[in-house]
């Protein structure tokens, strides 16, 4: 299958994806990032944000991932996430509900190293619940 490349995402939890595809975009730390069959080797870090798996010019599933790292070569790409999860199994009323309550726990942070991580936590629902109302593409 030389218009199709095996992609899979793994998350410590279980193994979320494994098929061919004709194309994914991921969100490395530098940008998103297409990969098609035949892509040069690359290992690159993955920020939060959504992954986008594409059947011709259309997005066929979408995975919300909190970070992680993936390897390309030409016939594979894999992404071992630190979380993901199928975007349409969030649920936008607790993630609304969750960074409220972070923005109020970072604004009464005892300390800068309590208040970073709770910026990290809340960081991360954002971009959550932008996978969930505002995919990237279509």
């Amino acid at each position: 299958m030389a218009d199709r490349i095996g992609f899979d995402v793994v998350s410590p939890e279980r193994l979320l994806l494994s098929e061919d595809v004709e194309m994914v975009v991921i969100p490395a730390e530098e940008g998103d990032m297409g990969v098609m069959a035949g892509h040069a080797p690359t290992i690159a870090n993955v920020r939060a944000g959504t992954i986008a798996v594409f059947s011709g010019s259309s997005v066929e599933k979408r995975l919300f991932v909190a970070g992680g790292f993936l390897e390309v070569t030409p016939e594979r790409c894999t992404v071992l996430a630190e979380q993901a999860i199928p975007v349409e199994d969030i649920d936008v009323g607790q993630v609304q509900s969750q960074i409220k309550d972070l923005s109020e726990d970072v604004s009464r942070a005892k300390d800068e190293r309590e208040k970073e991580a709770l910026e990290a936590f809340l960081a991360l629902a954002q971009a959550k619940l932008q996978a969930a109302e505002q995919p990237a593409y279509r």
